[in-house]
């Protein structure tokens, strides 16, 4: 009979599949857009927020820049989502970025942008759920007042979709996805007509505010460099456009054609409604400021005023204060928003699985669970998010300034390795029509690589001391930790490699076996270490108590055992350090002998009754495993409550030990825990 823990996880996640059902969990590209591209598609929920925002610094004349810094940032999107449709093709395997940057630039280049799409990835989330939780919020006053609360189970119900599969979670996300998309773009639409067709002055909720700026006084330099931070900020709407070059492993056949068909689309939608928000906006004469206690004048306007988000204040101008379609805007802005943070939750395992399986991080990572997820890097991310979370207080206007930072560093770098991609097959190409299209593709990255470069170095220049130098500080931790593992991983590979000699065997085996008492389980060991005949057997027991040593020798007399019995004298009352010394000094007699060491051992069936049975035996194994020549056998002796154990759910318990794919390498020595 299945444990509850058992029946609460099959609830909850699944029945499991079999390895051999993986190519079911393949997507088309109707489910493969809400999957991968949720994450750029929601950033229209927050982009035009921090567009706005920032501009408010130098007060409201300065709004008449948002539709010309979100052409710029029309003109970043159309060229990164063109130059990773050149990386789809060109590299198909799901190594995006990292690959990319590996095969192409070296494995320093790569790992830097490993470590900085592994931050990206968990702020994706953190900001995402954080907007979601922010855009909910104004809509249902309770959930602004318990944000980080909300958030959390928001991540907790992701990770739990993550968790029951691909196919699963893509399903689930395809409907409020594409419902997002019509009630974003029928609101657009409605909303423009409404102005520039019928000629109806709607006005935003915040359109009868007064705001001052912050600074009054900008210099032109001081005001260049805040369009320059306006800039960086909507450039948030790029996040996850390098999510679909992780996933082509993801798509059903043709992959590479169906991850550039979904990149396409993503581009054209969240242009159309990045767009189309900030142009509505402005129509309706919408202010968003950045602190609406110093920046807002006080007047009949703002008194009860209470800043809502964006996309809440277009709906409610659209659509009518209290309508069924502006709750409809909030909720769907809010889930698709906690669904964005899921293109973070399908890359980064991803991710987390090539890089564990090139050994730069733990062998874990690259396990798939029950329902053939990245279960481990799935766990990881919502654990990570979560802290950021709580350390933010769920505030986007804190996390957003962290954010973008690594993804334009593995944009620029990833299209810095396409261009050597291109030039190195162009060496080689002599067929015309080849030639051009590679030169056609590599005039593409080298755009997107001048492009993206610079938009790196403005956010750098622009976001370092408002929080960005976190980020990168984060990113050189995860670069030098994945070097230290990687490392590690070597060093143990070469250490465990066989070399051309032949083993040398022993010369002599010498059994001992240790003795606590003379019950069943003494009896057992001594007769299996009978049984493997060693040139010597000992039976040893170490004298803490001389009425106990004393009831021990009598009894083995009385039973006449026909193995000699040695007592082990202990003053300070210890049992490890005697049993060390003895095995030391019968392999210290001749250094090719070998020891064998049998420990009789309790099998029980509860864990509270592992802390009654083994420890003395535990803390013995522990220490003679550091002993050269010495080899450690246990003898269970199973005790009634283990019959009760589930042994079906142990064996799937330890059936998950980190197993390497088929993708890479091959296997070498250090790939394996096992001696």
């Amino acid at each position: 009979m299945a444990s509850t823990t058992s029946l609460a996880k099959r609830l909850l996640l699944g029945r499991p599949f079999r390895s051999d059902k993986l190519q079911h969990t393949l997507l088309p590209k109707r489910i493969a857009l809400p999957v991968f591209a949720s994450d750029a598609l929601s950033s229209v929920a927050y982009a035009p927020d921090e567009i706005l925002l920032t501009l408010s610094i130098a007060g409201a004349a300065a709004y008449v820049y948002s539709p010309w810094v979100t052409l710029a940032v029309a003109v970043v999107m159309v060229t990164v989502v063109a130059s990773y449709r050149q990386n789809v093709h060109a590299y198909p395997s799901g190594g995006g970025d990292y690959e990319v940057a590996t095969v192409n630039l070296g494995p320093k280049a790569g790992l830097g942008v490993a470590s900085a799409l592994l931050v990206d990835y968990i702020l994706t989330v953190a900001v995402s759920i954080s907007s979601g939780v922010s855009n909910l919020g104004s809509v249902v006053p309770w959930v602004a007042e318990h944000k980080v609360i909300i958030a959390i189970i928001a991540i907790l119900v992701l990770s739990a979709l993550n968790l029951r599969g691909l196919r699963e979670s893509g399903v689930a996300f395809a409907i409020p996805t594409y419902l997002f998309i019509v009630v974003i773009v029928g609101m657009i639409l409605t909303g423009l007509f409404r102005v520039y067709i019928l000629g109806e002055d709607l006005r935003a909720p915040s359109a009868g505010l007064t705001i001052v700026a912050e600074e009054d006084h900008l210099s032109q330099f001081a005001f260049a460099f805040l369009l320059l931070r306006t800039f960086s900020s909507g450039c948030a709407a790029l996040t996850g456009v390098e999510a679909i070059s992780n996933g082509v492993p993801a798509f059903k056949k043709p992959k590479s054609h169906n991850a550039a068909i979904t990149l396409m689309l993503l581009g054209g939608l969240s242009l159309v409604m990045l767009y189309g928000i900030i142009l509505l906006a402005q129509a309706t004469q919408l202010k968003f400021v950045e602190n609406p206690l110093l920046q807002i004048i006080p007047n009949a306007a703002s008194e009860g005023y209470v800043q809502k988000t964006v996309t809440t204040q277009l709906a409610e101008t659209v659509f009518g204060s209290g309508s069924i379609l502006l709750y409809l805007v909030g909720a769907v802005t809010a889930l698709i928003l906690f669904l964005a943070a899921n293109t973070a939750f399908n890359g980064f395992p991803v991710l987390g699985s090539i890089l564990a399986q090139d050994r730069y991080l733990p062998r874990q990572l690259h396990t798939r669970g029950d329902r053939l997820a990245f279960s481990n890097g799935i766990l990881f991310l919502a654990v990570a998010a979560m802290v950021l979370i709580v350390a933010f207080e769920a505030e986007v206007t804190k996390l957003i300034q962290l954010y973008i930072v690594g993804v334009f560093v593995s944009f620029t770098l990833s299209q810095a390795g396409m261009i050597r991609h291109w030039n190195r097959l162009l060496r080689t190409q002599r067929d015309p029509v080849q030639r051009r299209r590679m030169l056609r593709s590599r005039a593409i990255n080298t755009f997107g690589m001048v492009l993206t470069g610079a938009v790196l170095i403005v956010v750098l220049i622009t976001k370092f001391l408002l929080g960005a130098w976190i980020a990168i500080a984060a990113m050189v931790v995860i670069y030098m930790l994945m070097v230290g593992i990687h490392r590690h991983y070597t060093r143990i590979a070469e250490e465990l490699r066989p070399t051309d000699e032949r083993p040398v065997l022993p010369s002599r085996n010498h059994a001992i076996v240790l003795v606590s008492k003379v019950h069943q389980p003494t009896l057992r060991a001594l007769a299996y270490a009978q049984a493997t005949r060693p040139d010597t057997l000992t039976a040893v027991t170490v004298n803490v108590d001389d009425n106990d040593t004393r009831a021990i020798q009598a009894e083995w007399e009385r039973r006449q055992l026909p193995v000699p019995l040695t007592v082990v004298d202990s003053p300070y009352r210890e049992i490890t350090r005697p049993i060390l010394d003895f095995v030391k000094n019968t392999r210290r007699a001749s250094p090719r002998d070998v020891v064998t060491v049998f420990v009789p051992e309790y099998v029980v069936g509860r864990w509270w009754e592992n802390l009654l049975h083994n420890q003395s035996a535990l803390r013995i194994k522990g220490r003679l495993l550091f002993e050269n020549g010495v080899m450690v056998t246990s003898v269970p002796w199973q005790l009634r409550s283990s019959q009760d154990r589930d042994l079906d759910r142990l064996d799937r318990v330890l059936s998950r030990a980190p197993a390497r794919g088929p993708r890479g390498h091959g296997t070498d020595p250090g790939d394996s825990d096992q001696p």
